[in-house]
């Protein structure tokens, strides 16, 4: 079995969500968002990188998953994005974890079936998905999304390795 830690970054609020993966099936060990507060911007970078430290070492994930930053008009916006991105990538190198990261665009299109769809599509297709009882919030089913992208990327590639 593999523990994978998925992450939607953002510099306010930032999704995460671990799964279990066992062949082909996947569950929810957890999932939920950190909340980085009003405080001054290297604070709630600080947030971010103990929060997830935090998940690291309370469910010792074996693998993370961060979803790239997307193109925006507003370049502060991405500059910060990114510095969030980063804040989660370097938590999970602190602990050892290998780091993959992935194009919202490709996200949406493993787990919908089509890079273009919408935050509610990839809420719904993660509850199915998951078998969940109820639809995560929208930052924490990103997370799960990226989680799930994930899983399904490398169980290609194993597929791909072995057909050899």
């Amino acid at each position: 079995m593999r523990r994978i830690l998925g992450i939607d970054p953002g510099s306010r609020i930032t999704g995460y969500g671990i799964i279990d993966v066992d062949g082909d099936r996947a569950a929810v060990a957890t999932f939920g968002v950190i909340k980085t507060g009003a405080g001054e911007f290297p604070q709630r970078l600080g947030v971010i990188f103990n929060a997830i430290r935090g998940l690291v070492d309370e469910f010792r994930p074996d693998e993370v998953a961060v979803e790239n930053v997307f193109v925006s008009k507003n370049a502060a916006s991405a500059l910060k994005l990114g510095q969030a991105r980063g804040a989660a990538i370097c938590a999970a190198l602190s602990r050892e974890l290998p780091v993959a990261e992935y194009s919202p665009r490709s996200v949406k299109q493993a787990i919908v079936g089509r890079g273009g769809a919408d935050k509610v599509q990839v809420q719904h297709m993660v509850g199915v998905l998951l078998r969940l009882a109820e639809i995560p919030a929208e930052d924490a089913a990103d997370a799960l999304a990226v989680a799930l992208c994930h899983q399904h990327t490398q169980q290609g590639l194993e597929r791909m390795r072995e057909s050899r």
